[in-house]
This record gives structure tokens, sequence and C-alpha cells, in this order.
């Protein structure tokens, strides 16, 4: 593509780099010249123009083309008409986005014209949210390097929710039944984020036979643990219950706060989440993060609960017992 200054009477059919003042109105940067557009702008003797070069792709067809290929089977995902050389993807279901960063790195590395930007790898979204954007930054790219990346596009796509309904069981030692129907609330509130049903909730006193009873009797696809005392320690009455109901306790603690207290076990195939405390918030915990790839069928290992400490110092909780900073 040849970018620069043409005598305007040579702009036949260039694309108009630059927004003009014609006779009429007027003419949008990204316009094919017509001769109609030289003439409303014959006050001008030069035009700052594009010109393609022989396998040059125009804009608009280049990342049409671009944003089809990030697409695999069911992906969950619909896009937009492009406009201005910007193809918008949009979730067309409730998940958490699944990609390979390193693929969308060797994509942007190819050519500075080709670009996506994505949400972060397992952002929860729901039906409507962009989840990422291709952008061709000049008027066309040369034919080569989008055929390139056609052939190492990144493939995104929406992981559904597998396990649609939840048990919640809710603990008490003094806690008053405002909090527990707030912590309730709180949690029904992220499960319909997710399009998934909150089907049972047990209220019960703060007892490791009580909490191992109801973990046993639970026929959700997923059981919640919030309790009124917090857990301390991997052998505390949460996780004491889980293992008496015959279950397996996989990792007490995480390193992103607020959210530190969580822990994370099984009953046979059901996955068991002990929720902390800040759970009650509607605000971002790290026991979000497990729960959203938990609910779309991810394993969640012990090396992604590390790895999650960066980026994992979140805003802060006000109700939280002990804040990090004084006020």
């Amino acid at each position: 593509m040849k970018f620069g200054p043409v005598p305007r009477e040579s702009a036949l059919g260039h694309i108009l780099a630059h927004s003009e003042q014609g006779a009429q109105g007027k003419i949008p940067k990204g316009k094919v010249l017509t001769a109609e557009d030289l003439a409303a702008l014959s006050h001008l003797a030069e035009l700052t123009t594009a010109e393609l070069a022989p396998g040059d792709i125009p804009e608009n067809e280049a990342a049409a083309l671009l944003a089809k290929a990030l697409l695999p089977d069911d992906p969950g995902l619909a896009l937009t008409p492009p406009h201005a050389g910007r193809v918008n993807l949009t979730a067309t279901r409730p998940g958490i986005l699944a990609l390979d960063p390193a693929e969308v790195l060797a994509l942007n590395r190819l050519d500075p014209a080709l670009t996506l930007a994505t949400l972060p790898l397992h952002a929860r979204v729901s039906p409507g949210t962009l989840v990422g954007t291709v952008k061709v930054i000049t008027y066309a790219v040369a034919g080569d390097s989008l055929a390139e990346a056609l052939l190492r596009a990144p493939k995104l796509r929406i992981l559904p929710v597998t396990r649609p309904s939840a048990c919640l069981i809710l603990t008490s030692t003094v806690t008053p039944d405002k909090l527990l129907q707030k912590g309730r609330d709180a949690i029904a509130r992220r499960l319909a984020r997710l399009g998934m049903t909150l089907t049972e909730t047990h209220r019960l006193p703060h007892d490791e036979q009580a909490i191992a009873e109801a973990i046993a009797g639970s026929s959700a696809d997923l059981i919640l643990i919030l309790t009124g005392a917090a857990t301390s320690d991997l052998y505390d009455t949460a996780p004491q219950a889980l293992r008496r109901a015959g279950g397996h306790v996989q990792r007490f603690g995480m390193p992103v706060d607020p959210g530190n207290l969580l822990f994370l076990g099984s009953l046979g195939a059901t996955p068991v989440i002990g929720l902390p405390g800040c759970t009650r918030s509607p605000a971002l915990n790290g026991a979000d993060w497990v729960l959203e790839r938990v609910a779309c069928g991810l394993q969640v290992t012990d090396d992604d609960i590390a790895a999650m400490g960066v980026g994992g110092l979140l805003k802060e909780i006000p109700i939280r017992g002990q804040l990090r900073e004084k006020p």
C-alpha cells in the first residue's frame, strides 16, 4: 500500500486518509474516492490517500476474514459487520472465555497492521458481552500477511456452564439471620449470572456432623459451603465435614485477596467449594475465579490457584472484619 499526498486529479479510486470538507458536506476518511468526490474537493490541490498495491486486502475485508478464522465449531460468539477495519466478537451465552494467550501473542506479532484484543483468559461473560475485537490498523494489509494470520489464528470460545445446579450450605454460630440471607442472596446472584440455579439451601448449626450430612445428601451438580465461623485450617470444621461425608479436600487457601480462606475439594465427581466470608459481598473475590471455572467444567489444579496470585490483589471489600490497611 502506498500512503501519502497526491495531486487531487490523480486520486481517483484511492482511499481518503483524512476526512475533508467537500462542497456538499464532509467526505469521511476511509472512503474510496469517486469522480464526484474529487469534484467536490476541487478547492484542494492535493489529498492524502492510501493506494492499494497488487495483492493488498482492504481493511474491512481483512478484518472480516480474520475474525471468522478465530471461531471454532460452537464458539458461543457472534461477529459484528466490519466497519472501519474493525469486527467485534460478542458472547451469545453465559460462561467463561477460553483461548491460548501464546497464540494471541503470536498473531499480534505477525504484522502491526493486524491486531486482536480480548478479555483475559477465563473472563466471565454474559450474552452480549464484548469479548474481543479485531482491528486492521491500516486501510489495507498485504495479502501474504493476512494469509499467514489466517493460518495461525487462535481459536476463541465461550465455555458454557456444565454444572447448572448448586447446593448452598450456610452455617451459623451467632451469625444473624439477616447476614445468612445476605450471603445466600449474593451467591444466588453469582450463580444466576452464569445461568445456574441454586436448587438447595441448608441453614445449619456450625457442626461437623450436620454439614457432613448435608453434603452427603445433596443431589446438586456443585456444592458450596459458607460457614459462620471462617475456615482457618485444613482440618477446620467444614473441611473435616467434607472428609466425614466421604469426600476429599484438595486445597485450602489461595493467593488472592479478598478470597484467601477458600478451600476446594470433591465428593465423588461433585466439586465442593468452601467459600470465604467475602462472598457475602457482591464484589469480585478469589472464589469467583474458582467457582466460574468449576461451573464451566474445568479442573482447577493447585498450580491454577497458585498462578492466580499475579493479579490477585483485588479491590478491598469494606465489610470485611480485618482490612489490609487501616483507614
